[in-house]
């Protein structure tokens, strides 16, 4: 069966005005959920979304992701040779790594770092006649990720830190001077985590040893030997960074606080069982990753298609979440939809699907929920404050996605 084909030589361009709508564009205009088109210079691209499509991506033994991860991602957002590139035994051993982290104990540790972190930030802001929620939400994010991963951090560095990690996120969906600081950021950023490496392997720093920091400086490779230096600091931000991308999903939350009234009002309840709801429906609901890559391993037949050996295929990530086949009403925001939810880990993929411990679906999911948990509970729950006029629209063809205001909030007071 031959896959709908987009024509053009290069439909890179359509891409970049398009953005988060490119591949729901042709999924509902080819009324398929595969289609091949090209991309970056003319290579050959299969683009699928929705739940089989997910299931069919996140099979090992179809897809590698060895050589999918474009170099200017790497090089900005990814690190080289990370954890999110690589296959096999080698991905396995590496994702243990991060999936030791994810203890029931330390993820309590977070809960009450994040708290700790809000409540002294929130003392600040009342003193401060307006506050862009973006930008101190993105420095909360970043004291909590070095707190939680064991990483010094100094108030004079805060500023610099926050906004190299927060440039490398911005870079991922940019080209021109949003790709070149990200790249820039990115050099600063490994230069710093290769320093800390470098004094706890000298014992000159003595991190506490269920600490992200101390795991990625301790690691050792498959074949026994300590992982290199550059690879364990591309390894620690790929702990560091995705905390600061949180900040994004809070200032969507705050978003949509305000424009459903009635989703705060509930989370003023205080319900646990609302709070998860609310949360998971902000990570469906607004545009983070757009989509995934991976490569074919080898031929293949499914649904009648062929796929060859080495193809670059796109697993369309916010159309998958926003599929009417998959999802009630799904351009509405409905946090009720996750009540008593039982959905495929293949429908609901806002970081990646399929199983954590032998997939590729991201470890740091949970560290997202319950920080997004505790930060919108303080925004809900524990300050007042009014939201003046402002532009809070937000593109979806830029990558990633902010209101435009960044969310500027005034007279914040403690409840």
């Amino acid at each position: 069966m031959a896959i709908p084909r987009e024509k053009g030589l290069d439909n890179s361009l359509a891409l970049l005005m398009e953005g988060y709508k490119y591949i729901p564009n042709r999924r509902t205009s080819f009324q398929s959920d595969i289609f091949e088109t090209r991309l970056m210079g003319g290579q050959k691209v299969i683009c699928i979304g929705g739940k089989e499509a997910a299931e069919v991506f996140y099979d090992n033994e179809k897809f590698r992701r060895q050589g999918a991860a474009p170099k200017r991602i790497q090089k900005t957002l990814l690190g080289e040779n990370g954890v999110q590139t690589l296959d096999g035994a080698g991905h396995k051993h590496r994702k243990k790594l991060f999936m030791s982290l994810m203890t029931p104990e330390r993820i309590n540790d977070l809960i009450g770092i994040t708290s700790n972190q809000w409540q002294i930030a929130i003392e600040n802001w009342e003193q401060k006649k307006e506050v862009v929620l973006f930008d101190a939400a993105r420095e909360i994010m970043c004291r909590i990720a070095c707190e939680w991963a064991g990483v010094p951090l100094w108030a004079k560095e805060l500023q610099q830190r926050t906004t190299d990690l927060s440039a490398m996120i911005d870079a991922f969906g940019a080209v021109g001077p949003r790709h070149w600081r990200g790249r820039q950021a990115r050099k600063r950023s490994e230069q710093w985590i290769r320093g800390i490496i470098q004094q706890v392997r000298q014992g000159q720093l003595m991190p506490h040893e269920d600490t992200a920091l101390y795991a990625m400086s301790w690691h050792s490779n498959l074949d026994g030997k300590l992982m290199n230096i550059e690879m364990a600091a591309v390894e620690l931000l790929n702990i560091l960074r995705p905390i600061v991308a949180i900040a994004r999903y809070v200032t969507f939350g705050a978003l949509a606080m305000y424009n459903y009234p009635e989703s705060k009002a509930n989370l003023q309840t205080d319900s646990e069982e609302y709070s998860q709801m609310f949360v998971q429906e902000v990570r469906r609901f607004y545009p983070f990753g757009p989509f995934l890559g991976a490569k074919v391993r080898s031929d293949f037949n499914w649904n009648g298609y062929n796929f060859t050996n080495g193809t670059l295929v796109l697993l369309d990530i916010y159309g998958t979440n926003h599929d009417p086949y998959l999802w009630e009403e799904p351009e509405n925001f409905k946090p009720e939809r996750f009540k008593d939810w039982q959905g495929s880990p293949f429908s609901f993929i806002p970081q990646g699907g399929g199983e954590y411990d032998i997939g590729h679906r991201c470890a740091g999911e949970w560290v997202t929920i319950e920080v997004m948990k505790v930060s919108l509970n303080f925004l809900a729950n524990r300050i007042d404050y009014q939201v003046p006029k402002q532009n809070l629209h937000f593109s979806l063809v830029r990558m990633p996605p902010i209101p435009k205001s960044r969310f500027v909030i005034r007279k914040v007071k403690q409840k």
